[in-house]
């Protein structure tokens, strides 16, 4: 693990690019990292989470906990990592589209207008929107599936964070 990476999360709608300097790094290899972290806007019943990136996939996946530490949904966020050498930062740009996993199995894809209002909007382009739409495919297949709890990095988030 490194202490001396840094983490940002870009958004496109709302635009920003936001340091997760609070954000723990409990495991890092080429292929993923696990991190811990706190809400950074206080939300109802969100409270703290861990997330795994799968770099290769493109894909975030985040366990969602209440105070009580409850499981409130799985969050998967379609992102491209984009990894800065000269100052060892991991850029992940959140890509809009979305995909909640409840706890009793409830599968919702939410956000596709966002790609398209990006895309009208030229927030992102042609390229991006179709890395977009495989990113997504590729993760509801695994989703449906019934794979993706069963992937060794979300295995080891489970194992690591809460």
């Amino acid at each position: 693990m490194s202490d001396s990476l840094l983490l940002y999360r870009k958004r496109l709608i709302p635009a920003e690019c936001i340091l997760l300097k609070n954000d723990r790094i409990l495991w890092q290899d080429e292929d993923f990292l696990i991190t811990s972290w706190n809400t950074i806007r206080p939300k109802k019943d969100l409270d703290h989470g861990c997330s795994c990136y799968l770099l290769k996939e493109g894909w975030k996946v985040s366990k969602f906990l209440n105070a009580n530490g409850e499981l409130l949904c799985w969050y998967c966020d379609i992102i491209d990592a984009e990894y800065d050498a000269a100052q060892n930062a991991y850029t992940f740009v959140d890509l809009l589209a979305d995909v909640l996993v409840y706890p009793d199995g409830r599968i919702h894809v939410v956000d596709l207008d966002e790609v398209a209002d990006a895309l009208e909007e030229n927030l992102i382009t042609i390229e991006q929107m179709k890395s977009c739409m495989r990113k997504l495919n590729s993760l509801l297949l695994k989703i449906y599936a019934g794979g993706l709890f069963e992937m060794t990095p979300v295995q080891k988030m489970v194992e690591l964070g809460d």
